[in-house]
C-alpha cells in the first residue's frame, strides 16, 4: 500500500512537468500566431488550454485524496502541499498564454505588435518558454542551485518589459491608443507568465530544503538564459 501511495506521489510530480511542457509550448506558438497573424494557430492555442485546467483539476482531485487517505506528515506533506500550489502557477501561466492567443485573434488579419517592437516581444515570448522549460527541468531534478537561477533570468524579462514602456513613453510614439493599450497588456502577460516559472521554481526550493528561496543564496555561478529561438 505504501509503495501505491509513493506511486501517485510520483504522479503528481509528472503532471506538474507535463503542466509546464504544455504552458511552455503554448506562451511560444502563442508569440507567433501573434507576429505572424496566424489565426488556425492562435485557436489551437486557446484550446488547448483546456487540457492544462483538466490536468490540474485531475491532479487536485488526487493531491486532496492522497491527504484525506494517508494524512501525509513531514516531507511528505510539503510535496503534496507545494505541488498543489504549483499547479496553480502553471494553470495561470497557461492563461496568460491563452491571452495572448486571443489578442492575436481579435486583432486578425492584422498583428496587435507595430513592426518596430517586434523583435522586442519575439524575444520576451522566447525568454518566456526558456523560463518555463527551465522550471520543469526543475521539477524533475530538484535541482536546488538550477533553481535559484531562475531568478537571475527572469531579470532579462522584466529589463524587455521596461523596454516597452519606453517606447509607449517615448513624444515619437506614432501608433495609435489602441496599439498602445495591446502592447502593454503584452508587456504584462510576458511578465507574469515569468514570474509564475519563477514561483514554481522557488517552491521546489522549499520541497527540497523546507527553506524558502530568498533564504538561499545560489552556491554555483549563474549562468543567463539561453536567447536563442527555441527548438
Amino acid at each position: 500500500m505504501r509503495d501505491a501511495y509513493h506511486e501517485e506521489l510520483d504522479s503528481i510530480g509528472e503532471s506538474l512537468v507535463e503542466m509546464a511542457r504544455l504552458v511552455g509550448s503554448a506562451i511560444g506558438r502563442a508569440t507567433t500566431a501573434m507576429l505572424d497573424a496566424d489565426l488556425k494557430l492562435a485557436e489551437s492555442v486557446i484550446a488547448a488550454d483546456q487540457k492544462v485546467d483538466d490536468l490540474q483539476h485531475d491532479l487536485e482531485a488526487r493531491a486532496i485524496a492522497l491527504l484525506a487517505r494517508q494524512q501525509p506528515v513531514a516531507t511528505d506533506l510539503r510535496i503534496v502541499v507545494t505541488s498543489l500550489r504549483m499547479s496553480a502557477d502553471l494553470e495561470r501561466a497557461g492563461d496568460l498564454a491563452q491571452h495572448v492567443a486571443k489578442l492575436a485573434r481579435l486583432r486578425f488579419p492584422e498583428s496587435p505588435v507595430p513592426r518596430d517592437l517586434a523583435a522586442t516581444i519575439l524575444e520576451m515570448g522566447q525568454l518566456a518558454q526558456r523560463l518555463m522549460a527551465k522550471a520543469a527541468e526543475v521539477i524533475i531534478t530538484k535541482d536546488v542551485d538550477l533553481a535559484l537561477q531562475l531568478e537571475q533570468d527572469d531579470d532579462a524579462i522584466d529589463m524587455l518589459h521596461r523596454t516597452l514602456f519606453q517606447h509607449l513613453m517615448d513624444d515619437r510614439w506614432k501608433h495609435g491608443i489602441e496599439t498602445a493599450v495591446d502592447v502593454t497588456l503584452l508587456g504584462r502577460y510576458y511578465e507574469r507568465f515569468a514570474d509564475h516559472a519563477v514561483s514554481v521554481a522557488k517552491r521546489v526550493v522549499y520541497l527540497v530544503t523546507g527553506e524558502h528561496a530568498d533564504e538561499i543564496a545560489p552556491t554555483t555561478p549563474v549562468a543567463p538564459v539561453d536567447t536563442e529561438s527555441p527548438a
